[in-house]
């Protein structure tokens, strides 16, 4: 298993489960477990609401915030369903809600149609024209979640070993042998679940990936502590149907602070999660992808848009102010960005799917992101069944 992340982890223990005597390997290049996408998201326990019905995120989603309840009960992992509100505040958003909440029926997720008042009476501050009231979602910690993953992948006599980056692949007759930043190592599978990397690591075993992993950074402020009164729970707009990320929202944590973004601009190095942050390999495969400047001819005006955010904190404070007025760029400090792994086509089209790519004993994970965290458990099943059928 390449990748020590929460889809990592998650496969390992699925395979553990399913295969008590097999020999199971997490190789994770960095030096601790999920140390990119894993511990740089939301911490939110999505819905499913969002996904295309039929999909394996729709799916997964659902089935996974399920599980992944029942696994937090089960382990004493801190959580809660604190539910979240998604709203209109512009007469042309109203139909667009309208679709969402017919997009929550068709993926069987619990939604409720709510009126301006309503919203008010579970989030005071906001002003909107209406809303939907989504109460399945909630708010974990997934570094802690992956931290009880890795201990029963250990409970289960598998081993994970840190600092240990795959630099080549060779098939053989029998199987496959990897060569790593300690040394090689034999094996009859294995499964790519590199993340940000992947579609890198699929080269390595002579795939060729049918999209390629283009980073966009994800950035935050926080509340301050006096003025956390202002967000009760998770607080949503309506998504914009031309533009591939969910907008600016509020996000109650569970340590009980308040998060505020994120915007999404493209990164410049795949890892990196400051402003300054730059790689030229990683910077020359993005600029050099016809898909990449497809994408950006197609939504230049949101992409200007989230770069001025970016660069503006006042641009940033009034997309939030369009949830709650009465937030000031003086309420809001800088926090932790994150960066996510996209997958993008040649043509400009992105992959919204999961996307599990198959070749003789070996899987790779090519498209993970959002709501992956959630779905954690669902995809290590996937991949658990996956293997098998590679196996036949």
């Amino acid at each position: 298993m390449i990748g020590g992340g929460i889809v990592g982890l998650s496969g390992a223990m699925a395979l553990g489960q399913q295969r008590p005597t097999a020999k199971i390997l997490v190789l994770e290049k960095e030096n601790r477990l999920a140390p990119h996408q894993t511990s740089h998201n939301s911490g939110v326990i999505h819905s499913g609401i969002y996904y295309k019905p039929g999909s394996l995120k729709a799916k997964f989603c659902r089935e996974g915030n399920r599980s992944l309840v029942e696994f937090c009960q089960q382990h004493q992992v801190n959580y809660e369903i604190c539910g979240k509100v998604i709203v209109a505040t512009r007469p042309e958003e109203l139909p667009l809600l309208h679709q969402l909440y017919q997009r929550g029926l068709d993926n069987q997720i619990p939604v409720e149609q709510i009126s301006a008042s309503a919203v008010q009476e579970i989030e005071p501050h906001v002003q909107c024209l209406a809303g939907l009231k989504v109460s399945s979602t909630g708010i974990v910690n997934y570094h802690q979640v992956c931290q009880k993953y890795a201990e029963l992948i250990q409970t289960q006599g598998s081993e994970i070993r840190f600092q240990s980056r795959v630099e080549k692949i060779q098939q053989t007759p029998s199987g496959l042998v990897l060569e790593t930043s300690q040394g090689e190592i034999s094996t009859r599978f294995m499964i790519n679940c590199a993340g940000l990397q992947s579609d890198r690591l699929a080269r390595l075993s002579s795939v060729k990936p049918p999209a390629q992993i283009v980073p966009f950074r994800g950035e935050y402020y926080e509340l301050i502590p006096e003025k956390r009164h202002l967000v009760k729970t998770l607080i949503y707009p309506v998504p914009n149907p031309n533009f591939p990320f969910l907008g600016v929202h509020f996000t109650r944590m569970i340590d009980g602070s308040i998060h505020a973004g994120p915007n999404a601009v493209l990164s410049l190095k795949r890892e990196g999660y400051k402003k300054t942050d730059f790689n030229l390999k990683d910077t020359l495969e993005t600029l050099t992808y016809p898909g990449f400047w497809r994408l950006a001819f197609k939504y230049a005006e949101d992409g200007i848009a989230e770069i001025i955010r970016s660069l503006s904190k006042s641009a940033f404070v009034q997309s939030l102010q369009q949830l709650i007025p009465e937030i000031q760029g003086s309420d809001l400090v800088p926090t932790a960005a994150g960066v996510r792994a996209q997958a993008l086509k040649r043509d400009g089209q992105l992959v919204e799917d999961f996307l599990l790519v198959e070749q003789p004993r070996i899987l790779h994970v090519c498209n993970a992101p959002s709501p992956a965290a959630t779905a954690s458990l669902e995809i290590g099943r996937e991949i658990a069944r996956k293997i098998d059928q590679l196996e036949v």
